[in-house]
């Protein structure tokens, strides 16, 4: 019988169909739930877990196209605190385990501003920095003022500044360095006084039918929920991880090309004066992808850029139909299209 360690509870087998969003079927050779990360130290020391192992938050942004083979760790610790709070600003700290959208309201309601661009996001405060998570125009490393983690090769927990996170479009140290680092904690610097970014597609509209001109940030946050409700499916009707593919980021002169083959094609600026961003919806749905299905793998009626299952698909059917939208948007436009979501037992 394997020694207990507090606050850790262990499953062997574990069923992941109700773990992860897209509501696939997989099991877990064993799954440690840790409700404190001081026992992370304890836990990789008895061999429990080691390199390998893989950090699971609440599943809505990971595929299983297979069974992980590896060890999962589920960080559960939720606490929110107020660390300093002037009259300009707050740094905020929040466990790893913490419902993001819960912890975006939390911090409105405290009359703080900055996270409400990125509303009614699924997941987990620990992987919002992971995956630099963004929407209507905002990052979430935009308000990041420090990342805890536990380094696992040192075996310590270790307090790393937003400049040390390397935050790029969907992108950190963190993804690309997954088996280094685990997060157990996020500190969020957030303003008092909002300065508001509205310049986004769709939201100075959403403002004008609520009846709004000058939005405080709740309001702002109201206004994204209303969008995303109404545009993206809830994972809690028909399993999805949202938006599959990242907006492709390509050349200015490519994408002058391309819009200038079709004028309708969304642009952006991209991460550099000399790149843009593309719409990946767009271009799925101009190759007739969306509402589409290959069983029960389909592609949202509501969004070109979420992939759904319709029940019973495996992982391995959803992946394979997001391969075939792949290389049709390659095959037409010349453009490679990249998933969002952390694929377990395949290669993209």
């Amino acid at each position: 019988m394997t020694d207990p360690v507090r606050g850790v509870r262990r499953t062997e087998n574990a069923d992941l169909r109700t773990r992860n969003t897209f509501g696939v079927r997989a099991h877990a050779p064993l799954l440690l739930e840790v409700d404190d990360a001081d026992a992370l130290p304890e836990i990789f020391g008895r061999g429990w877990a080691d390199t390998g192992s893989m950090v699971l938050g609440s599943g809505s942004n990971l595929l299983f196209a297979a069974d992980p083979q590896q060890t999962l760790l589920a960080l559960t610790g939720r606490r929110v605190e107020l660390l300093h709070d002037r009259a300009d600003v707050a740094i905020v700290r929040a466990q790893a385990g913490a419902d993001w959208h819960p912890f975006v309201m939390w911090t409105l309601e405290q009359g703080l501003s900055g996270l409400q661009n990125l509303a009614l996001i699924p997941g987990t405060v620990g992987a919002a920095p992971i995956q630099n998570i963004g929407a209507y125009g905002v990052e979430v490393g935009e308000s990041v003022h420090a990342v805890i983690g536990f380094e696992r090769a040192s075996r310590r927990l270790l307090r790393l500044d937003r400049d040390a996170c390397r935050f790029a479009y969907r992108d950190s140290m963190f993804k690309q360095q997954a088996d280094a680092w685990i997060v157990t904690a996020v500190e969020f610097e957030l303003p008092r006084k909002p300065a508001l970014n509205l310049d986004y597609a769709g939201l100075g509209e959403e403002l004008a039918a609520m009846g709004i001109a000058s939005p405080t940030p709740r309001q702002l946050a109201d206004a994204v929920i209303r969008i995303r409700r109404r545009k993206l499916p809830d994972p809690a009707r028909i399993g999805n991880a949202g938006s599959f593919f990242k907006n492709p980021i390509v050349p200015v002169a490519f994408a002058s090309k391309l819009q200038a083959a079709h004028p309708s094609l969304p642009v952006f600026r991209g991460d550099r004066d000399d790149t843009r961003k593309l719409s990946a919806a767009w271009l799925i749905d101009q190759c007739g992808w969306k509402g589409r299905r290959e069983g029960d793998a389909g592609i949202s009626e509501q969004h070109a850029l979420v992939l759904v299952n319709h029940g019973n698909a495996s992982g391995a059917e959803l992946l394979g139909l997001a391969r075939h939208v792949a290389a049709s948007v390659q095959s037409r436009f010349g453009v490679s299209l990249e998933p969002e979501p952390r694929i377990v037992g395949a290669q993209w």
